[in-house]
């Protein structure tokens, strides 16, 4: 008798820390909806990552954040679909393009923008000597239909090559990729996931339209803040985070000073901590207060 109540003792206990566990995803999902209001928020998102200067060592670096990126997606149990991907000289890649899809995808992923750095002992250095390398990482929420953005062909530049880099090798023998310039604002898209030419093209068009949106939005913001005279969040394309690997292990978000030390389990994409103080601090009307770039 005494084995049978510790049994179910234990059954109590596995089924309080699983009650536990479920509602602590609850409260979090409820914080997150709370400090969500944006107009775009709740839409799926367009991510964009950029090496910075550096060649091969920057080139690395951004795709470790593409995969940081991709393995939280599926954390959330949100889908991906890479719609570009261009791969670096000897490593990494030269940008890529993604869309993610799932509730307040935009509105979360948007704490990612802006530049991130990465410090380490080069793989690539023979010397074995610390490196500094950077990339940038552009957010954009994925337009509905109901919202017009026009867009005229005679604008437009449209190119077309062979697809390349992961997943490339059913399409990479024909012209089946395709790259859309916007004259007026040099703005470059690229799409290469897609067999047919037809669906790339229309895949460009639409991270066209939602650059475009995002560009008319901070134009507007940039004309507020000037009037205003007051400083806002820290701009776009600033450094926001360090990764730093050597002499030590510590990631820390220089708009929020939230450091983390497990810095395999961020790279892994566990960087929800991160996004949280973030629209926290967002919230409260903190955001960038924190300061400082030290590592």
């Amino acid at each position: 008798m005494l084995v049978e109540w510790a049994g179910a003792g234990e059954d109590v206990g596995s089924d309080l820390e699983s009650g536990l566990d479920r509602l602590a995803e609850q409260v979090e999902a409820a914080e997150i909806k709370r400090l969500l209001g944006g107009e775009h928020d709740r839409a799926n998102a367009v991510v964009t990552i950029h090496p910075g200067a550096g060649g091969t060592e920057s080139q690395d670096w951004a795709d470790m954040l593409l995969r940081m990126y991709l393995k939280w997606i599926e954390r959330r149990g949100f889908k991906r679909d890479i719609l570009d991907y261009q791969p670096g000289d000897e490593a990494g890649l030269k940008s890529a393009t993604l869309t993610v899809t799932g509730d307040f995808a935009y509105g979360m992923l948007l704490a990612e923008a802006g530049v991130h750095r990465l410090v380490r002992i080069s793989p690539f250095d023979q010397a074995a000597r610390r490196h500094t390398s950077f990339a940038s990482v552009y957010v954009y929420p994925e337009l509905d239909n109901d919202v017009e953005i026009e867009v005229e062909e005679k604008d437009l530049r449209v190119d077309t090559f062979c697809a390349s880099g992961p997943g490339g090798q059913g399409v990479n023998t024909t012209y089946s990729a395709v790259r859309i310039t916007h004259l007026p604002t040099n703005i470059v898209v690229s799409c290469q996931n897609e067999r047919s030419q037809i669906r790339n093209r229309d895949a460009a068009m639409k991270v066209l339209k939602s650059r475009l949106y995002d560009l008319k939005i901070r134009e507007q913001q940039a004309k507020i803040d000037k009037l205003g005279g007051e400083k806002k969040d820290i701009a776009f394309g600033s450094q926001i985070r360090s990764y730093v690997l050597h002499p030590y292990q510590m990631i820390k978000d220089h708009r929020t000073r939230t450091q983390v030390g497990d810095v395999a389990r961020v790279l892994d994409g566990d960087i929800d901590v991160f996004i949280q103080t973030y629209l926290k601090a967002k919230a409260s009307g903190t955001l960038g207060q924190g300061g400082g770039t030290d590592e």
